[in-house]
């Protein structure tokens, strides 16, 4: 007898489906052919103590499952549900009315319970472009999967649960969300508010240029000056993230499976601040089975890098083309897998080994030699890369011991999202384009035109502060967000000099 019943398999974003044939004849082996994992191949012990450990008994058959397509990999234990629902029905324990229009995915535990599994939320969305009525998944993953509409998504905790259902006996019922509400309502709920940081308004004021200007931006100052502090609460003052974007992002927690219990949508704008001894797959992304980096798991969000000299070289500089592309390509043999990763970078550091060279009050006792190969550990292509570069001090007592509270994200934000819509207007007919620090060279001539004064003054600021050649692009850029900031208009001298003020590291006598 032959059983169809549906699955899907994660492929990078994407899911494709999956359709799990079972035949069964005379005798008593279990042959699983469709290039499967260790993980599908290791299905067979942990179904066949499921089912007799449910109640029901298990056939004493001759089983060839077979995963279609067949030349694709099949990776994980979300097949163990579908494969032991085709072999009870292929022995009358299911009915087959309800399988064509029913796509499962689960993990079984050996008692029948079912398991968690990563990727539901792009195969819901596959299942119900495929047409299917309905979709089963874990009890755990079931508010992941029910934010896709028009699909009736059931929850179960056991097999026997859904035996009950593909059987007409009831018991599930579907899951519904209202996803709006829910998005909108999470949306301005942060742990983290500017109000709690006192002093450094030109270092607050610095973040919300580049937050207007989604710029890359890097802190350099003593330990304790509130680098690490300032960076955390950079979310709160971002634009609230689209519907479109938050099932983007969603979908690429999920497939890591970094989506906690009874979670829908990402309502925030991720932060991720990874260790310095992260390597560089950890980093971007790949592994024997491709698994996204932490690159992408800050995609529409901030990336935020602690103690940058600390990091490897070769970490840092795989950095570089995802900055570029804003997207992350791992090629195999057999494959090759697109994760999407346009974010904020965001970095902080100390200006020496010891930390405490230019600080105001302690003395540094690192060598020119030690501060010079310390700041190096950065490289210049790296540092092409981001367009703000603050020097941080540290407050005094009497800035420290000020209670009234400091602007609040909530008021930041609110600007930030006005500059924010202007440059949406502005990039409305260009593709791939929503912000001014994705500008190309020919948007830049089109939209950042200096006048007479202020291109003089960028000529003598590079001149007189011997900056980089690539500090002119940037400054540009960020003088525009200056001026989108103030409502738009032409760019005047004194978003000019502002931008040149944010260039502290493309000097050639910093450090020195």
């Amino acid at each position: 007898m032959l059983v169809k019943v549906y699955g899907a398999s994660v492929q990078g974003l994407s899911a494709i489906p999956v359709t799990v044939e079972v035949n069964s004849s005379k005798g008593v082996k279990f042959y699983l052919v469709g290039l499967p994992d260790n993980a599908v191949k290791e299905s067979h012990q942990r179904i066949m103590a499921a089912i007799e450990n449910s109640g029901f008994c298990y056939p004493s058959r001759r089983f060839v499952v077979n995963l279609a397509p067949a030349d694709i990999r099949k990776e994980g234990a979300g097949f163990d549900l579908p494969i032991a629902v085709a072999i009870l029905a292929t022995d009358g324990k299911v009915k087959a009315d309800k399988l064509p229009r029913t796509m499962m995915v689960g993990e079984l535990s050996l008692d029948g319970g079912l398991q968690p599994v990563k990727g539901v939320l792009p195969i819901a969305i596959k299942a119900r472009e495929m047409g299917f009525e309905s979709l089963i998944v874990p009890e755990q993953n079931v508010r992941e999967a029910a934010v896709v509409n028009r699909l009736k998504v059931y929850g179960a905790n056991h097999i026997c649960q859904v035996v009950r259902f593909l059987n007409g006996e009831g018991e599930l019922e579907p899951t519904e969300i209202d996803t709006r509400a829910e998005f909108y309502a999470q949306q301005s709920q942060f742990d983290f508010d500017f109000a709690d940081v006192k002093g450094q308004e030109n270092v607050k004021r610095a973040l919300e240029v580049a937050a207007a200007g989604g710029h890359n931006v890097i802190m350099i100052g003593p330990p304790g000056s509130g680098k690490s502090m300032m960076a955390k609460r950079l979310p709160s003052i971002l634009p609230p993230l689209s519907l479109s974007e938050s099932l983007e992002t969603t979908q690429i927690h999920s497939v890591a499976g970094k989506l906690g219990r009874d979670s829908s949508l990402i309502a925030q704008r991720p932060f991720r601040a990874p260790h310095h001894t992260i390597s560089q797959i950890a980093l971007v992304g790949g592994g024997s089975n491709p698994q996204p980096g932490e690159v992408s798991l800050a995609h529409n969000g901030v990336l935020f890098c602690d103690e940058l000299p600390e990091f490897s070289r070769a970490v840092l500089e795989v950095l570089r083309q995802p900055l570029e592309d804003r997207q992350i390509n791992i090629a195999r043999a057999k494959y090759s897998i697109t994760y999407p990763c346009s974010f904020m970078f965001v970095a902080s550091m100390n200006p020496c080994p010891c930390g405490y060279y230019n600080h105001p009050t302690k003395a540094c006792v690192c060598t020119p030699g030690q501060i010079h190969r310390y700041l190096h550990k950065i490289s210049g292509p790296l540092l092409d890369r981001i367009d703000l570069q603050i020097e941080i001090t540290p407050l005094s007592f009497e800035e420290l011991s000020r209670t009234a509270p400091g602007e609040s994200s909530a008021t930041i934000r609110e600007r930030v999202v006005r500059a924010r819509k202007v440059q949406e207007e502005r990039y409305a007919g260009e593709n791939g384009v929503h912000c001014n620090a994705q500008m190309t060279p020919r948007l830049l001539r089109e939209h950042a035109v200096l006048d007479e004064r202020c291109t003089e003054m960028l000529r003598a600021a590079m001149t007189r502060l011997q900056l980089s050649a690539r500090a002119y692009d940037r400054i540009l850029r960020v003088a525009r967000t200056i001026a989108d900031l103030a409502g738009g208009g032409p760019i005047q001298l004194e978003h000019i000099a502002e931008a040149i003020g944010y260039r502290n590291l493309d000097r050639s006598n910093w450090g020195e």
